[in-house]
């Protein structure tokens, strides 16, 4: 075969490739969502979130949080961190509101890129696009749990603590998720049972939540915070209703819900909005 013969197959199989990645660009924006088929980070015009001053019944999370994020942003050592506990208490709004207050404080000084839940599998993928870039990225993944027969946890196991590059300088992981250590208690008792050593398995799963160096716990609120949530809502928006009435009508709408929390109280306003135009 004769060398320009080669010369030609190996430009066909150069044109069938795939183009590389293309290198991301952080400053597009201070919000990014991964997609891994591409290797892409879409940049998001408009973050969706809450003012951090309306969070209310959370204080002392928020208080952990926003100094470990603070320290980050500064160019400190900082930890991972993992927010669990009841859907709708504000676990995923705290972590959009300190990005937002701390890109207020210091301007440009995080990038926040969203990874959903089906593309944890890709996170080292994503890390090594943005390990050489100049900003600090806040890697955020909302509800992350994970179910019996899937393996993803070892890719973010790697990840958060292990491998010989470990998890780059300028990258924070926040996980919110509704379990404590991500994993159904079946699971973790099934890998007990067929384990040859059951403590080995058990801590091998519960391993991965430890990986992560600051746990906050979210419950639901009691009625004096959820007034609260319900009050600072109100006069933020300027809604013009006596506060015995508001208060009254958020009491029914918590009952219809079956819970008190931010996202009932979020929701109660809007309705509340909307009716009073």
């Amino acid at each position: 075969m004769d060398t320009a013969l080669l010369t030609r197959i190996a430009e066909a199989l150069e044109r069938l490739a795939p183009p590389p990645p293309p290198t991301p660009d952080l400053g597009q924006a201070d919000g990014f969502i991964w997609h891994p088929a591409s290797g892409r980070l879409q940049p998001v015009a408009q973050i969706a979130r809450v003012p951090l001053s309306l969070l209310k019944g959370i204080e002392r999370q928020k208080e952990i949080l926003f100094a470990n994020t603070r320290q980050f942003a500064a160019g400190r050592p900082a930890n991972n961190a993992m927010l669990w506990g009841a859907r709708g208490t504000g676990k995923s709004s705290l972590v959009k509101a300190i990005h937002e207050t701390i890109n207020a404080e210091q301007p440009r000084a995080l990038a926040l890129i969203e990874i959903h839940r089906e593309d944890i599998a890709t996170l080292p993928r994503l890390l090594e696009a943005i390990r050489a870039q100049p900003r600090r990225c806040l890697v955020f993944c909302d509800d992350l749990s994970f179910e019996r027969e899937d393996a993803d946890y070892k890719a973010l196991k790697s990840v958060l603590d292990g491998g010989i590059e470990g998890r780059p300088a300028n990258v924070l992981f926040y996980a919110t998720s509704n379990r404590r250590h991500l994993m159904p208690r079946d699971m973790i008792e099934n890998e007990r049972a067929t384990a040859i050593n059951p403590s080995e398995a058990t801590e091998e799963k519960v391993s991965l939540s430890d990986r992560f160096g600051i746990w906050l716990g979210f419950h639901n609120t009691d009625q004096d915070n959820f007034f609260a949530m319900i009050d600072a809502y109100a006069d933020h928006f300027g809604l013009a209703v006596g506060r015995e009435q508001l208060h009254a009508e958020a009491i029914a709408w918590s009952v219809t819900r079956g819970s008190r929390s931010g996202r009932v109280a979020w929701q109660f306003i809007q309705d509340l909005a909307g009716r009073l135009g």
